[in-house]
């Protein structure tokens, strides 16, 4: 096989940026929760890099962009289990559509996203979940969940990419995946004490900018890595990522202004993190226009739909529901509107792609919706079963990070 160099590098560098981006996220968490569990939240997603770290190259990939098992389209075999057969090419990528890279170099690259997706399902059962139910969940998770959406859509032998449903960098895989986990997750563990008549603000502000600026670094990666290659792909998706946060963070300190409220800082982070999520599917298929017009969506649904939690009454402690999912849901139908073959994939409607590929793209939504939904509470309830979901009502009020780890943040006396 003849690899490029130029490629290798880039998405190696672009590996390495995806990482960053959940130590980004254990700081955006982390801000935003009381100072009595800033630990452990910074503890689940530091220890979700370990565990789908070991998972991932043992069998995780495997299952995920193997050979099709049966030819079905749902998972792959064990082939590529303990990375065995690296010699060989990835499943499907074949033709005009053949990596320029080694295998591993994929391999790698994909590890992080599939440690970055259950981190991010964190942010809705903040102040609550038991340490040791969390480590379970990530490895049943990972396995049951997040490898055979992966096998899905992003492998080239998965139904849903054989179908005609496109997601350039995971608003599929990643963001609505993780955010309807995240919900259900949610729902079974219970509110927390107090919610939602107790006020419960986030206790650092600056670590949550921080984080999204981290996660704004990251994502740079996350989303013009998926090109696989240093090319003009992965420029357009580069500049259509930056354009898309910026213009969703305005929008959403906006949005705020038209409530009457101030524009705030968390408003500003949360804004951009909404506006980078929801270009994720669409950041190589469309151009300039669409992503402005994505940027919009996102700023502007995504400030509105935080509000849907009280509606409902479920606890989702940090919006995980409303900036990931509902992010997720637009940047992937966006992709059947505004997909444009001059940048990459299918025409949308917009383009004179005609209904298709937008049909193609509810399909998609709709079908890892409901099954992560359904395996996400299948798994939280036999966790609950087993050895209980959440902790004592004693050790919240003390909260998680004395006793769950032993420790404390800060040594600042009487500083609240």
């Amino acid at each position: 096989m003849s690899y490029n160099a130029g490629d290798t590098a880039w998405v190696l560098a672009s590996a390495a940026l995806v990482l960053f981006m959940t130590p980004g996220l254990a700081f955006f968490y982390g801000g935003m929760v009381r100072r009595k569990n800033v630990l452990g939240m910074l503890m689940q997603n530091y220890v979700a890099i370990g565990i789908v770290g070991v998972l991932w190259v043992w069998i995780a990939y495997s299952l995920a962009f193997g050979v099709d098992w049966g030819g079905l389209g749902l998972v792959g075999t064990l082939h590529f289990a303990g990375l065995a057969h690296m010699s060989h090419h990835v499943p499907g990528y074949t033709g005009a559509s053949a990596q320029r890279i080694p295998p591993l170099v994929f391999v790698i690259f994909q590890m992080m996203f599939a440690i970055i997706t259950p981190a991010l399902i964190t942010g809705s059962t903040a102040d609550r979940l038991k340490f040791s139910a969390f480590v379970i969940f990530v490895v049943a998770w990972s396995l049951l969940v997040y490898a055979p959406v992966a096998h899905w859509v992003f492998s080239p032998t998965g139904w849903l990419h054989k179908l005609g449903a496109e997601d350039f960098a995971g608003g599929i895989v990643v963001h609505i995946n993780a955010g309807v986990a995240a919900l259900g997750l949610a729902g079974v563990l219970g509110r927390r004490k107090g919610w939602p008549k107790e006020q419960m603000p986030p206790h650092n502000v600056p670590f949550i900018l921080l984080g999204a600026g981290m996660l704004w670094f990251g994502w740079f990666g996350f989303n013009a890595g998926s090109a696989l290659g240093a090319n003009v792909l992965a420029a357009h998706a580069f500049i259509n990522t930056n354009t898309a946060a910026a213009v969703a963070m305005l929008c959403w300190l906006g949005v705020e202004k038209l409530k009457g409220q101030k524009a705030t800082t968390l408003g500003a982070a949360s804004g951009a993190i909404a506006g980078l999520a929801t270009i994720t599917p669409a950041s190589g298929y469309v151009n300039l226009l669409g992503a402005t017009l994505i940027g919009i969506a996102a700023g502007t649904l995504c400030a509105l739909a935080v509000g849907l939690k009280f509606r409902f009454r479920l606890d989702d402690s940090l919006d995980v529901g409303a900036v990931h999912l509902v992010g997720g849901i637009v940047g992937s139908l966006a992709v059947g509107l505004f997909g444009t073959s001059a940048i990459g994939g299918a025409n949308g409607l917009f383009y004179g792609g005609g209904w298709s590929l937008l049909g193609h793209q509810a399909i998609a939504v709709i079908a890892v919706g409901a099954f992560s939904l359904v395996v996400t509470v299948l798994i939280a309830l036999a966790i609950k079963k087993v050895i209980g979901l959440r902790v004592s009502e004693d050790q919240e009020v003390e909260g998680l990070d004395t006793s769950q780890h032993a420790e404390t943040a800060y040594e600042l006396g009487g500083i609240a």
